[in-house]
């Protein structure tokens, strides 16, 4: 009698077992299937970037950054001798776009204020980059 009472025991434990590994790879599936949604609705707005001149066409980007300067190979490439070959940043990141210097000769300037650390731009937001000045605009999401 008391190999038929261990056989029942094991057998119950065994299922108890199963049940709790099912449940446990249900729950992380609904973990995973929660991030890829919070991935998925955290998608960067569109950010138009135009010259105040006016002499060219906006350039909209929907990367998380954006390098602004002289080089062709950059994002936002600008054709003038005031401007660094990497001379500014635009990066997306805790649901703002922030603006940095990246070591220009010539400096950075917000709304005409000098940029020395990490700033967040807004839509309106004029960006000086040497002698050129671009126009921000940030679509809503």
């Amino acid at each position: 009698m008391s190999g038929i009472v261990v056989l029942v025991v094991r057998t119950i434990v065994a299922l108890m077992l199963y049940a709790f590994l099912g449940t446990a790879l249900y729950v992380l599936w609904q973990d995973l299937q929660m991030h890829v949604e919070m991935v998925k609705a955290a998608q960067v707005p569109i950010l138009t970037i135009s010259s105040i001149i006016g002499d060219s066409n906006p350039m909209e980007f929907n990367v998380p950054e954006v390098i602004i300067g002289r080089d062709p190979l950059n994002n936002c490439p600008i054709a003038d001798e005031t401007v660094s070959s990497r001379h500014a940043k635009l990066s997306y990141h805790h649901n703002q776009w922030w603006l940095e210097d990246m070591n220009s000769t010539n400096g950075t300037f917000l709304n005409d204020e000098r940029v020395y650390t990490p700033t967040v731009v807004i839509t309106g937001d004029e960006v000086r980059c040497g002698q050129v000045v671009l126009k921000i605009l940030i679509a809503a999401k």
